[in-house]
């Protein structure tokens, strides 16, 4: 009976320990961190070789609002939620590639993530892949991307950049 008794009061103080937490809190407005790049030989659809590279970021959204459902557009008209600024090493110096550079990225669509409960917070890695179709494996290019993610509220998150990457080589990039 003692031995009951004690199971009990252990629980009902660990429930009441439990229940006491405080939530987290963070802002609505998403926040992303650069944490790597790989670059790496792959083959396409039509087995071509070429380049890839692999963008992982952490990210945070303190209202869990964060991803697009399939085939459907967010209440602002958008359907991509994750945009990429290329920049490319011409002189020593970083420049923003044009409309028509073969390599530039198009935005890409972070799928639709809910959290059920009271805490709706989102935190966790995206990982993003890149397939270089027109690269020229001859070439030196060092580039640089700047990155972005926006929920489905329209807030907008900061602007992250990576380390920079020389495609001509494989290897990990880490911030």
């Amino acid at each position: 009976m003692r031995i009951i008794k004690s199971i009990i009061n252990i629980t009902t103080a660990t429930i009441v320990f439990v229940s006491c937490i405080k939530i987290q809190q963070l802002p609505p407005v998403p926040r992303v961190e650069f944490t790597s790049f790989q670059v790496f030989d792959t083959l396409d659809i039509l087995g071509n070789e070429c380049k890839g590279g692999r963008l992982n970021f952490y990210f945070e959204d303190g209202d869990g609002d964060l991803g697009l459902h399939p085939a459907e557009s967010d209440e602002n008209g958008d359907t991509t939620n994750l945009f990429l600024t290329l920049f490319r090493k011409t002189g020593g110096i970083m420049v923003e590639v044009p409309e028509n550079d073969p390599i530039k990225p198009s935005p890409y669509r972070i799928p639709y993530l809910e959290r059920t409960g009271q805490n709706k917070i989102l935190k966790g890695t995206i990982s993003v892949t890149i397939i270089y179709f027109l690269y020229d494996t001859a070439s030196t290019d060092t580039v640089r991307y700047d990155f972005y993610i926006k929920d489905r509220a329209g807030n907008i998150s900061n602007t992250a950049a990576t380390s920079e990457i020389a495609l001509s080589a494989n290897d990990l990039y880490k911030f």
